[in-house]
């Protein structure tokens, strides 16, 4: 009652309590991701790739159009990653950085399953994107897609996670990569899928497409944790090599906790082992099976050659198989 009665008085006072009231509310700021933006956006790069044609004009060899896309630099080496479909069949890469510096690309390797490409540039002190190994996105997190759509520069689109993918090397699919809304248009493959933070989040990789239908806002992006394992893989190898089982898998138990297996495929490592349609594996080399994809998981990044043992159940006996992975071939 004091203070309302100071306030009535004092004219004065009404005036200075009026001016820290709206001195608080110009300093709130509005909610930006320029931050993160900042971070993360000189690792992003153009990438622009041409196909030398075959057939000479005029006596020279023609080039065909320059294909678009965007890429990551991963790190301070050279190392980028990008889509497949981005290099696929390309003579010449050239990669351009933000700061205007132009490099020509060397492809180091790709891989078909997940789209992904490794190029190397040679330089020195590259922005390299920020990364978090143990990074877990959930569904709802806020993400800004950063890439140079139809070549327009580059561009940040802002959405949120729909759906989270895996991080396995098995044979992927929609069902397994990050689904967001924020916008992807051509020229983005390739580019950053980074969170608040300026982290990467996935590599940005398609859009669904119907031609039957109208569909807006169902994008997907390559798990950062799967990309990075992709990257390190060509990297080493040249390319990714994969583990075969092959085998066909029906359904889950889950009462059972184990994959029952649909058929078999002739002369593969499951046909060689005795494997047979029917059975219901529970175990690999001492791992519990909690979902078929695991146990897809486990076979493709098994190296080839290795032995691995198979718990099972076949007509209510239980049975130790061991089975001799080989080599998934290439498509």
């Amino acid at each position: 009652m004091i203070a309302v009665a100071l306030l009535l008085l004092v004219p004065e006072l009404r005036m200075n309590t009026l001016q820290v009231l709206q001195s608080n509310q110009q300093q709130q700021q509005p909610l930006s991701y320029a931050k993160a933006v900042s971070t993360a956006s000189p690792a992003v790069v153009n990438i622009y790739s041409e196909e030398i044609s075959t057939r000479p004009v005029y006596g020279t060899k023609g080039r065909r159009p320059t294909n678009l896309g965007s890429g990551v630099i991963m790190d301070a080496s050279g190392y980028i990653l990008t889509n497949f479909h981005v290099v696929q069949n390309a003579d010449l890469i050239t990669v351009l950085l933000q700061n205007g510096q132009y490099f020509p690309a060397e492809l180091i390797g790709y891989d078909t399953y997940t789209d992904l490409a490794v190029l190397k540039v040679e330089a020195a002190n590259l922005p390299v994107i920020p990364q978090r190994a143990n990074l877990h996105s959930l569904v709802g997190d806020v993400v800004l897609a950063i890439g140079n759509p139809l070549n327009l520069g580059q561009t940040v689109t802002q959405g949120v996670i729909s759906a989270t993918g895996r991080s396995g090397l098995s044979v992927i699919d929609y069902l397994e990569l990050i689904q967001m809304d924020a916008a992807i248009n051509d020229g983005n493959s390739g580019g950053a899928l980074i969170n608040t933070n300026g982290e990467l989040v996935g590599i940005n990789s398609r859009k669904f497409t119907d031609k039957r239908l109208n569909i807006q806002g169902i994008f997907f992006a390559v798990p950062y944790s799967l990309a990075h394992k992709v990257m390190r893989k060509i990297i080493t190898n040249g390319r990714v090599i994969r583990g075969y089982l092959g085998v066909s898998i029906n359904s889950f138990q889950n009462t059972l906790k184990g994959f029952t297996i649909s058929a078999v495929e002739g002369n593969s490592p499951a046909f060689k082992a005795g494997l047979k349609p029917g059975d219901i594996v529970y175990k690999i080399d001492d791992v519990a099976i909690n979902s078929f994809t695991q146990a897809l998981d486990i076979v493709a990044e098994t190296k080839p050659g290795t032995t691995l043992l198979f718990k099972l159940i076949r007509k209510k006996a239980l049975l130790e198989v061991s089975v001799t992975i080989s080599e998934k071939a290439k498509t």
